[in-house]
């Protein structure tokens, strides 16, 4: 009896616990509350889905509830057997079905919301000067960061996507090494990034991040891809579409390369440490550089994707990046001193489109 009462004790508080913990979804990271209509179609279809599979659960259990409690040994007996319904052509047809329909509700939608996220023909639309109508962003996976690229608008970023709201934006995905995943889940499902080819889909943005936690929306790989994995975060900035061109216009904007002449000790440390053959400075640089493109890095919300944005977290990842980041393609910097350190970080914090002067 008590072994009993322990099971339901048990099965009761998990029960509040999955209650509680389902208002945990917090608006820039959960799929639970989608932020944009991709989002939106797929968790209706989550909905959807849930509501059948919790029907069939009801059903089956009420059945097997009321079978127990009509034939239960005290009211008819030990030698009693109720009746048998195999062959019965009524109840096969009903079983039959029943589970044709529920997989037909299910089904239909599926497939037709698969086919109408997977339309990326407005990709390719032009106005009456030839220009691109729809923005496009090539995405570039890498061990363990993301590199972004707007082909039409020639800027290169990294690790931090800046997309306008209220228009569907276009994304042709890859990967440069292994395989990745794409993920922002507010906004919508992930879709693998390969080696071998190129996958193309859109997402929808109706909110801007400045009000959310942190101001941005959180991506994700969700594909296993080696040990730093779960630290292959990225960040997104949704702005209003007049926001979003005076950063386009800023970004556009030609900076003047670093040099080892500079007065300034962090851009000739810059230099002289070979950090600008793999890192580039300026928002109009090639795609597929060796490292992530240092040009907004002051505007980012995070450094190295997951490590609050302060100057003493920059100074360790430059120090020993392994530390942090176990698998990444970074020299260590050990022999750099407190002054030289402080002086490089100055000038990478100061690396900004959002706050050009």
């Amino acid at each position: 009896m008590m072994k009993g009462l322990k099971k339901w004790r048990l099965f009761s508080m998990l029960a509040a616990l999955v209650f509680f913990l389902a208002a945990c979804g917090q608006e820039q990271i959960s799929t639970l509350t989608p932020r944009g209509p991709v989002a939106s179609e797929q968790f209706d279809l989550l909905i959807l889905s849930t509501a059948i599979m919790t029907f069939v659960i009801i059903v089956v259990v009420v059945i097997y509830v009321l079978a127990l409690m009509k034939f239960r040994r005290s009211k008819v007996g030990e030698n009693t057997i109720p009746e048998q319904v195999e062959g019965n052509t009524k109840l096969e047809i009903v079983w039959t079905i029943v589970p044709i329909i529920l997989l037909l509700i299910l089904a239909v939608p599926t497939v037709w919301l698969t086919y109408k996220q997977a339309e990326v023909s407005g990709m390719e639309q032009v106005d009456e000067e030839g220009n691109k109508t729809a923005l496009t962003v090539n995405v570039t996976a890498k061990l363990y960061w993301w590199e972004f690229e707007y082909p039409d608008l020639g800027i290169v970023t990294a690790q931090e996507l800046v997309v306008p709201t209220g228009e569907k934006v276009y994304f042709n995905l890859k990967a440069a090494d292994v395989k990745h995943s794409f993920w922002i889940p507010s906004i919508g499902g992930k879709l693998d990034t390969n080696v071998e080819n190129v996958n193309k889909f859109y997402l929808e943005f109706d909110k801007e991040s400045e009000g959310l936690k942190d101001g941005v929306f959180y991506g994700k790989c969700a594909e296993l891809c080696g040990p730093s994995h779960a630290l292959m975060d990225f960040k997104v900035k949704t702005l209003s579409p007049e926001d979003f061109d005076e950063w386009v216009a800023v970004a556009q904007e030609e900076v003047p390369a670093p040099s080892e002449e500079s007065e300034d000790l962090g851009e000739q440390l810059f230099v002289s440490n070979s950090c600008i053959g793999c890192h580039a400075t300026s928002g109009v640089a090639a795609a597929n550089q060796r490292g992530p493109s240092l040009a907004t890095f002051g505007d980012r919300n995070r450094i190295a994707g997951f490590l609050e944005h302060n100057e003493e977290n920059l100074k360790g990842w430059i120090k020993n990046s392994q530390e942090y980041k176990e698998g990444n393609l970074m020299p260590v910097y050990p022999d750099l001193t407190d002054e030289e350190l402080n002086a490089l970080a100055a000038y990478l914090m100061g690396l900004s489109v959002e706050n050009r002067e």
